[in-house]
């Protein structure tokens, strides 16, 4: 007898933005077209190219976890620990009436520890090497979110970190809905984190060449799919979604936000960092992810893109899109919510599943902000600058990242009650 594939549904949103530290925030943010970009304020930006980025407002770990923990940890850590923790308490999930056994943990992080490598670093070369802590490996690796968030609350099943770039978190999605529809496990709380903003990080993406350095003007830095966008704003945060079959969710009187349906990913293997310029690895990732959901493309109603606002994978993306959907991506609506919260990274991924899922709750599609000269080369419904009422039965989020990973996971509107 085949294996039979479980449906399976979100229950449980969790998340730390530049624009918000909890859903509803986020969501009012989004739809409000509010930008999280301003000057950094973590160190002395004057020697930097670009000297601004989407930090978290107003987050102190200790409003979320005791002092003595988060100094043992990481910022990414931190976030990684708050929103799974915040997504636990959502889904309104009794830990002490299930079997530990059976709930799993994939969350992961495009790069770790910067912060403490950072910081780190610099007391090695000052002090010496008896300067560094015994704690830095452990905080600096990045799977020790994944460890920290399954140590702090007992949970023994499947637990490892992705780490694909700026696929990373929709990576996390994936596993945990396969380890799920495979009855591997009852519970998986997926996701991603990460905290870059940092000297290494602010200079090593800006050798790179792929930052705004839109100093003047950093609310408008981040313009996916305009004419004059110039490069990412860099983001940090966390996002966490805890995973369960349908029918479990129904038996224990759940709220449903969304169900996933469909997931995919594939290789541009093309180039370190840049993407295929037709967009042919993606267009695969996207294609798969319908065919798994088993929906033709003329479904999808909304795509979350990558879009992060840099000249070249804005418009690889497009291609994507029209070669994937042929003339009903003329009829889709697609926006980049990285316009506002800036590039999270490894976080990207989930923090923008987030946006899909409450997208499908609200029936409305958050703009792409900064967009008042369309480029010529995307001809598509960008939604800009103003949200947009519509129905939105399926929605698909788009996840890529250097080395040419691709990621992509379709949502689908909650079952009526």
């Amino acid at each position: 007898m085949g294996l039979e594939l479980k449906r399976i549904v979100v229950t449980g949103i969790g998340i730390l933005s530049p624009v918000g530290l909890n859903a509803g925030d986020f969501w009012n943010s989004l739809v409000s077209g509010k930008s999280g970009a301003a000057p950094i304020t973590y160190f002395d930006t004057t020697d930097f190219a670009t000297t601004f980025a989407c930090e978290l407002k107003n987050f102190k770990a200790d409003d979320f976890i005791d002092r003595k923990s988060a100094d043992r940890m990481d910022p990414y850590c931190q976030y990684g620990v708050i929103s799974s923790e915040q997504a636990i308490k959502d889904s309104g999930l009794d830990l002490e009436s299930i079997d530990r056994t059976r709930i799993g943990v994939i969350h992961g992080s495009g790069i770790g520890g910067m912060t403490t490598y950072d910081r780190q670093f610099r007391a090695y070369m000052e002090r010496g090497p008896r300067r560094v802590s015994p704690f830095f490996i452990p905080m600096l690796i990045p799977d020790i979110a994944a460890g920290q968030i399954s140590i702090r609350n007992g949970l023994m099943g499947p637990n490892y970190a992705t780490s694909s770039a700026c696929a990373t978190s929709l990576h996390s999605v994936m596993d945990a809905f396969m380890i799920l529809q495979m009855g591997l496990a009852d519970y998986m709380l997926c996701g991603g984190s990460e905290a870059t903003v940092t000297p290494m990080g602010v200079a090593g993406f800006n050798a790179a060449k792929a930052l705004s350095t839109a100093n003047d003007r950093p609310e408008k830095a981040s313009r996916p799919y305009d004419i004059d966008r110039d490069g990412f704003v860099m983001g940090e945060g966390a996002g966490s979604l805890l995973l369960e079959p349908y029918e479990s969710a129904v038996k224990r009187g759940a709220k449903i936000y969304a169900e996933v349906v469909g997931v995919a990913a594939s290789a541009d293997a093309y180039h370190l960092t840049a993407p295929h310029p037709e967009g042919i690895g993606a267009c695969a990732a996207m294609n798969n992810a319908m065919k798994m959901a088993g929906i033709t493309p003329d479904r999808i109603d909304y795509i979350n893109t990558h879009g992060t606002s840099t000249p070249l994978g804005d418009v690889a993306e497009v291609s994507a899109i029209k070669k994937a959907f042929g003339e009903h991506a003329y009829k889709l609506n697609i926006s980049s919510t990285k316009s506002m919260t800036g590039h999270l990274l490894g976080a990207a991924g989930v923090v923008e599943s987030v946006a899909c899922i409450l997208a499908l709750q609200n029936q409305v599609v958050p703009p792409t902000i900064n967009c008042d000269n369309l480029d010529p080369q995307v001809d598509l419904d960008v939604t800009p600058n103003k949200p947009k009422e519509r129905k939105i039965e399926y929605a698909l989020n788009n996840g890529f990242g250097f080395g040419g990973h691709n990621g992509c996971v379709i949502f689908k509107k909650a079952p009526a009650a």
